[in-house]
């Protein structure tokens, strides 16, 4: 338990320098000159250059362990802020933008994979991921309006030096708080007699369908980095945007809280969690007389469901085993969602609204998953376990 509140006490201020740059980075672009549709392909890159990495980390994650690539991808996107605040031309966020998407790919499967190998029991390991959740979303709620604030008062130069250091010190810090080889070795050993009794358990068993989750998900959510930004580039609009994300993360805080819906099943609450966002996406399309911050708040509530049960869900598919790879998958996925969502709504926007582009594709993913009650179907994985209902 010790090592995870070091965890999350690093994973905060990583997750606070990460989230204070949303709201800034779109004014930052257009700052420089950059159009819109240049814009979209500078979030699409970001996401786009995190498969190479992605892909990397499944492997090496499993092999050697979280430690390494955690401080390795805080450190490195450190360097990344520094050179940031020197950039001239939108060329140069560009180049920038794509080396920072493919050193942070090893931060979130590593800090996932690291957190379920604290405990080899289902129960706790949901807790865990819950808890990122709680973190994550703690550190979301004030860095976009403390971003905002600070670009105010500082200009964008000062801004992005101070996150960078902010990252460097969080990754020199991860160096005596994350556990190193030791406690993977001893995890492996854990695992050991099981894959002997079993071997079949070696093998993932997540449903390839199951992907179609994160990616419909994180294509909504660039859409949302995208175009909401681009109310207002000014100086007051940069703060009533992070404001706006704030106000989003408190809704996601609240629904973290709600300690009793980790008792249902993870598929149901992904599921349940998709719709309400998809309603949340039209409405803030086609139904202008809802106030702005009740459709933020509302979003903000379903992912805060989304998160924590769609890792827990891989979990459970998975039996706990391969859980790099299966977190590098599940990045990756989200990683082509951040591409495509961006670049569709830059090209689009002059035709349709972006946001009523989410709620196609958030009813187009749920459309095609199964739902089932079936035993051995996705809701339940396991023929001789019923999850809660």
């Amino acid at each position: 338990m010790k090592t995870a509140i070091w965890l999350y006490m690093f994973l905060f201020l990583a997750f606070f320098d990460l989230h204070a740059q949303y709201p800034i980075l779109t004014p930052f672009a257009v700052s420089l000159g950059a159009a819109p549709v240049f814009i979209g392909w500078m979030m699409g890159i970001y996401a786009l250059t995190h498969l190479p990495g992605n892909l990397i980390a499944g492997t090496v994650i499993d092999r050697h362990g979280s430690r390494r690539y955690i401080i390795f991808s805080l450190v490195s996107a450190g360097i990344v802020l520094l050179l940031q605040s020197q950039v001239h031309y939108p060329w140069q966020l560009l180049v920038l933008r794509s080396i920072s998407g493919f050193v942070l790919a090893f931060l979130s499967p590593a800090c996932l994979t690291l957190l379920a190998s604290l405990s080899s029991d289902k129960v706790t390991q949901g807790k865990f991921m819950s808890g990122h959740g709680v973190v994550h979303t703690l550190a979301s709620v004030v860095s976009p309006a403390a971003g905002a604030f600070i670009v105010a008062k500082a200009g964008y130069s000062a801004t992005f030096q101070s996150l960078g250091w902010l990252l460097i010190a969080t990754g020199l810090m991860a160096i005596f708080s994350v556990p190193g080889a030791a406690r993977k070795a001893a995890h492996s050993a854990a695992e050991a007699p099981e894959a002997a009794v079993n071997p079949t358990s070696t093998k993932v068993q997540v449903p390839w369908r199951i992907y179609i989750l994160p990616f419909v998900i994180s294509c909504s959510q660039g859409i949302l980095f995208f175009e909401l930004p681009l109310r207002s580039t000014g100086m007051e609009g940069i703060k009533s945007t992070g404001i706006l994300f704030s106000i989003m993360s408190i809704g996601a805080l609240l629904t973290l809280s709600m300690l009793f819906v980790n008792r249902y099943s993870p598929y149901k609450r992904v599921l349940s969690g998709i719709l309400l966002l998809a309603v949340c996406f039209y409405s803030l399309a086609a139904l202008q007389s809802i106030p702005l911050t009740a459709a933020l708040f509302v979003l903000g509530m379903a992912k805060g469901v989304i998160f924590p049960a769609m890792a827990s869900l891989f979990i459970q598919l998975s039996g706990g085993i391969k859980l790099g790879r299966v977190f590098s998958l599940q990045s990756i996925a989200m990683s082509i969602g951040s591409f495509i969502g961006p670049i569709a709504a830059g090209q689009l926007r002059d035709f349709v609204s972006p946001y009523f582009i989410a709620f196609v594709l958030l009813m187009t993913g749920l459309m095609l998953l199964p739902i089932s009650r079936k035993p051995g179907s996705l809701l339940y994985p396991n023929v001789n376990q019923t999850p809660a209902s």
